[in-house]
């Protein structure tokens, strides 16, 4: 399996309406773990770890896929993340992979909680008083997905960051005030060709021309079409309508690895626009 040195991505974002007393504030995004098997090397989450500690952050946001397939492998994740350190506090959404089976999923949250790790489920916090709410959203193939009933509860004038783990959401906030969306799911896809991009939406394109009796012997093209819609949002930043997204390309990786698109880790410092 191909496998990538973790990058350090350092963006600045402009925030309307962002208190004086905020400007230069440090926010560190993590995203899709998949702490099980050979999806993530404990060297890579051990590195990541550090590297977060070292940029001395405000605040840590962690967007989902925790686990892949085993929920109790949550606990095998956690003396990891307790070693993450910020400021003031450490807030998670969950992935797709978080939610799949029930139980799981209230483990998972439980999880994160004993190590005061706050999962908002469809829930706002505000770690800095009323200056800036942080939105965590249910995650968008769930039954729960429900962003109306968030987003009412806010002042319109009050600066909002917001977790949502499927970047495909973006399309349905642009309804709503949505200062930066902070998202992962898409491992930025895994595999980018020089000057072509990445390989997911490169297949689907080419899979409009092959008989669909030929199509299901095409690798990835049915994984592809499932995982997002908007694959032109696989990683970085997008303006989507008025609203601000960003993509975190992730830790973890599936087979067959990555090809210049290297694990990420997201440094991100907000300034008043």
């Amino acid at each position: 399996m191909f496998i990538e040195s973790l990058k350090v991505e350092r963006i600045k974002i402009a925030i309307a309406n962002l208190p004086f007393s905020l400007e230069g504030l440090k926010v560190i995004q993590i995203s899709d773990f998949h702490y099980e098997k050979n999806s993530l090397s404990t060297e890579l989450l051990v590195e990541t770890i550090n590297k977060s500690n070292r940029e001395n952050p405000d605040l840590i946001f962690l967007t989902g896929d925790f686990i892949t397939k085993i929920p109790i492998s949550i606990y095998n994740l956690i003396p990891y993340l307790k070693n993450l350190q910020c400021k003031v506090g450490i807030y998670a959404c969950l992935g797709n992979h978080d939610i799949h089976y029930f139980s799981g999923q209230k483990m998972i949250i439980e999880a994160l909680k004993s190590i005061n790790i706050q999962v908002l489920w469809n829930q706002i916090a505000y770690p800095l008083d009323e200056d800036l709410a942080i939105v965590g959203l249910a995650d968008f193939w769930s039954t729960d997905f429900n962003p109306a009933s968030v987003f009412e509860l806010i002042n319109p004038l009050t600066p909002r960051l917001v977790l949502s783990h499927n970047p495909d959401t973006a399309a349905i906030l642009q309804a709503y005030r949505v200062d930066l969306q902070l998202s992962g799911h898409t491992h930025g896809g895994q595999i980018v060709l020089p000057y072509l991009g990445p390989i997911p939406p490169l297949v689907l394109k080419l899979g409009r021309y092959i008989p669909s009796p030929i199509r299901q012997f095409i690798p990835y093209l049915k994984n592809c079409s499932r995982i997002v819609k908007h694959w032109e949002w696989s990683q970085g930043w997008h303006r989507i309508g008025l609203n601000q997204l960003y993509v975190n390309r992730g830790l973890g990786t599936y087979s067959p690895g990555r090809l210049f698109c290297p694990p990420e880790l997201t440094v991100i410092t907000l300034y008043r626009q």
